[in-house]
């Protein structure tokens, strides 16, 4: 430990206790903010390394809230067939949730991770226009099929993807909308001129 000294270049005994407390307050005060730094950086690691593992494989975050509405199964409050444009005949029936209202036409499927073949989702809105759809927090690939006012089919995309924020729009006006798994227009040859007719238990 360096002293301070006299000008006659002895110690100076007053200097030097003050000295050590002064190097004795420093190591203090060194360890305290050494303890702190320790614990901002423990909390800050913790606090990332959670938010990584609520992050799904496209980067969107999924809450506790979201993981347990992913075990949600689809709540059949209709049925609803497609009509084929050239026979007249039903092509397939499916059991449908209904979402009639802004809430659950813009919670839709996100976060649920399965959904049978034989059902889907049906939005309905108060007017025909053109209308989009995304793939925001939506877990499983899906047909998005747009339907018209009189509930004939005008868009159809195929196959979309999962999580992507990109707009999906229908190129025509549109007054209903049919989720349904992907693939399930290819299986059962859903085509643009279909129709739908539906019932709700809702």
């Amino acid at each position: 430990m360096t002293k301070r000294k006299s000008g006659v270049g002895k110690p100076d005994k007053s200097g030097s206790r003050s000295s050590a407390v002064s190097v004795r307050t420093n190591t203090f005060l060194f360890a305290v903010l050494s303890l702190v730094a320790v614990f901002t950086v423990g909390y800050l690691l913790t606090a990332k390394f959670s938010r990584n593992r609520a992050d799904t494989g496209r980067g969107n975050t999924v809450s506790a809230t979201a993981a347990k509405e992913s075990d949600i199964q689809l709540k059949k409050e209709g049925e609803l067939r497609f009509i084929s444009k050239v026979t007249g005949k039903t092509i397939k029936r499916i059991d449908i949730e209904i979402a009639d209202n802004e809430y659950e036409r813009t919670q839709g499927l996100m976060y649920r991770s399965s959904m049978p073949d034989s059902a889907g989702m049906l939005f309905i809105f108060e007017h025909s226009q053109l209308r989009s759809f995304w793939m925001k927090n939506t877990i499983i690939p899906l047909d998005i099929i747009y339907f018209n006012e009189n509930k004939e089919i005008v868009t159809i995309h195929k196959y979309t993807t999962p999580f992507s924020e990109a707009s999906i729009f229908s190129y025509k006006r549109a007054q209903y909308v049919v989720e349904v798994n992907a693939g399930f227009c290819d299986r059962y040859k859903i085509m643009e001129g279909d129709r739908i007719v539906f019932s709700s238990a809702k």
